[in-house]
């Protein structure tokens, strides 16, 4: 009983210093606006200036349903970091559809992990110089836990066709 006690306090304090850096909003003195920094989920995306683009590229974007029917099976075992600046038009076109890849993929959303940054392509609480972002956004794929690809900014071809690639490619 004890055991289980200390495991539901881990997670409860793990919880809540998760909460502290999700959705921050900061404001960015080289933009001269409001951007989202350290880990972001949907609702980060979908509120406040951010919604609009969003909710504009989400619903315009349609996958190609072949490639959509094979990334179901391809992205069974990837973990993806993406890594995305809300100043950045890249980011406001690319993000929003490459959610809307894995969501008709049925892809797990607690694999995808995603990471704001500022125009110094620094979070606020977070060390992003791990991931070497050069441009953004960048979406980081990895199987076991080593990075097996990633799409800097934009598709070669498409975002569905560029994700199955890099799962394909690395088996």
């Amino acid at each position: 009983m004890r055991n289980i006690s200390i495991l539901l306090t881990f997670i409860l304090l793990n919880q809540i210093l998760v909460a502290q850096h999700l959705n921050v909003v900061v404001n960015d003195t080289v933009k001269n606006r409001p951007v989202l920094v350290d880990f972001i989920d949907r609702q980060g995306l979908q509120t406040g200036e951010f919604a609009e683009w969003y909710a504009k590229e989400y619903p315009a974007y349609i996958p190609d349903v072949g490639i959509i029917g094979q990334l179901k099976t391809a992205l069974s075992d990837i973990q993806i970091i993406v890594v995305l600046a809300t100043w950045c038009g890249d980011s406001k076109e690319q993000v929003p559809r490459f959610l809307k890849v894995l969501d008709q993929a049925d892809f797990e959303p607690e694999r995808c992990t995603m990471i704001g940054v500022d125009s110094q392509k620094q979070a606020r609480d977070l060390d992003v110089s791990v991931y070497d972002i050069e441009r953004v956004p960048t979406f980081i794929f990895y199987r076991n836990e080593i990075e097996i690809g990633r799409i800097v900014e934009t598709p070669l071809h498409s975002l569905e066709s560029d994700i199955l690639n890099i799962c394909n490619s690395a088996k």
